[in-house]
């Protein structure tokens, strides 16, 4: 009866994983993604054009030979839509990685050691939540100067302290269990026992949440390179393109179409987060489960 057991659980799992991806939701959201990431590796290939050349008619309307027309200075606004796609998703997943590798650790000790470093590590997270993140991200960038490197730390310092937080909480809950009690008596040293044994049991949430914060890393570097923080012309930035597209409102598709190749981004990972969250969430799969 134990081993029917045994090896029923694994299934429910299964079963529980598949049905959270089955819902229409987590359908679009992994379509879209997939469509970007596909578009930004192959964007020389896709793109008809040079997003820098320009090469045509200024402020063409779109049409078949520029589906999504021409910018004031005469670019194909599809080609830099296309080639756009190569600075938002990539910068945006190496500030989350940052962000969640720096907070995760620092949220780990504080919750894990306490004491001092519990103190210090969450005063120091409290200062940050203290400021909206997008005000306190330009501020960043402002003293650093413009470019898309120093928008990229602005945000990674913005971010990091959500991570702290959500593993904080997490290896308080873990750190004080049977098992992580047992190999500190068996002679393991604390950071082994944190890296080893606590840090892969709280990965979970934390992959939810960085999921989640892609789509909001993508808002913050478009809204710093659209107020002329972060990317700068002539390169083929979302954000910077919809700030062209506000001092030419009588030609809409300028500012249009890179609006929503940053609506459908946002959107899929957001969709991408909420279904992650119901394969780790227990209470939230099983909602799922039901018919």
């Amino acid at each position: 009866m134990s081993d029917i057991a045994v090896e029923a659980a694994p299934a429910r799992r299964r079963f529980r994983f598949g049905a959270a991806w089955r819902q229409p939701l987590a359908l679009a959201g992994v379509s879209i993604a997939a469509m970007w990431i596909v578009i930004a590796i192959f964007a020389p290939l896709i793109a008809p054009y040079d997003p820098l050349a320009q090469s045509f008619t200024p402020a063409q309307s779109p049409s078949w030979a520029h589906l999504f027309g021409t910018d004031e200075l005469g670019r194909d606004v599809f080609s830099r839509v296309i080639h756009g796609s190569r600075i938002s998703l990539p910068i945006a997943l190496v500030l989350v990685g940052l962000a969640a590798a720096i907070g995760s650790t620092l949220g780990a000790i504080a919750g894990y050691f306490r004491g001092v470093a519990d103190g210090v590590l969450m005063r120091l997270t409290d200062l940050v939540f203290a400021f909206p993140p997008i005000i306190l991200a330009m501020v960043v960038a402002a003293v650093l100067g413009k470019g898309l490197f120093n928008a990229a730390l602005a945000i990674v310092v913005v971010a990091w302290p959500s991570y702290a937080r959500v593993a904080r909480g997490l290896v308080l809950s873990v750190g004080d269990s049977e098992y992580v009690q047992s190999a500190r008596l068996l002679g393991a040293s604390a950071s082994k026992t944190l890296f080893r044994d606590v840090m892969p049991n709280v990965a979970g949430p934390i992959f939810v949440l960085a999921t989640l914060d892609l789509a909001n890393a993508i808002l913050l570097l478009s809204g710093l390179s659209f107020l002329g923080l972060g990317a700068q012309p002539p390169q083929a930035e979302w954000g910077s393109m919809v700030a062209d597209g506000t001092q030419y409102f009588q030609w809409w598709w300028i500012g249009t179409f890179p609006g929503l190749a940053i609506f459908t981004v946002v959107l899929a990972f957001n969709f991408l987060g909420d279904s992650l969250r119901d394969v780790f969430d227990p209470r939230t799969a099983r909602r799922v489960e039901e018919p």
